[in-house]
């Protein structure tokens, strides 16, 4: 892997870490990562972007304050959306599965990108209603979507959109100054 590479990869991560400052609190905050994160895909590939969001991750497990409202901590994983962290993984990977079978073209972004982010919520999701069982009592699946999925189906097809449209933009500029 070149230097250029991983450089463009750790600017992947923080803006990973930007967007996951610009929150709306909630019981799960309204954020930009997964703009940022299909970003990252659509500008870097599948491979790079998966690394970016993974450095991200580790940053934020190693105690740096990456996270929603400033958090870090191995901790962070723990809590009720725990699972949305480890879900962002499954976005890339997703997505660069996708990429290796179909090629790099804005339909299969776009389908990947929805099939990534529908691993994630169903990750996600599965982690919150375990996860709050186990520190405030049980939780129905129904309700856990209601809090966890469904206020978020329509701004993150708008990220998904806005992060083609940018991606389109970038890469051809990020694949010249790769050469």
């Amino acid at each position: 892997m070149k230097v250029k590479s991983l450089v463009h990869a750790a600017v992947m991560a923080a803006l990973i870490t930007l967007c996951a400052w610009i929150t709306v609190p909630t019981v799960v905050p309204f954020t930009l990562q997964t703009f940022a994160i299909f970003t990252a895909v659509g500008v870097l590939g599948g491979k790079l972007g998966t690394l970016a969001v993974g450095v991200y991750l580790l940053l934020g497990a190693a105690g740096l304050p990456v996270f929603s409202g400033f958090a870090g901590g191995i901790g962070c994983f723990a809590g009720v959306t725990g699972g949305y962290l480890i879900g962002f993984l499954l976005i890339p990977l997703v997505m660069w599965g996708a990429q290796a079978l179909l090629g790099r073209g804005p339909v299969v972004f776009v389908l990947s990108g929805a099939v990534g982010l529908a691993v994630c919520y169903a990750f996600g999701t599965a982690w919150f209603v375990l996860m709050y069982a186990a520190t405030s009592g049980s939780v129905g699946v129904v309700s856990a979507l209601w809090t966890c999925v469904i206020p978020f189906l329509i701004p993150d097809a708008l990220k998904l959109a806005l992060a083609l449209v940018l991606s389109r933009r970038l890469a051809p500029a990020l694949t010249k100054a790769r050469a």
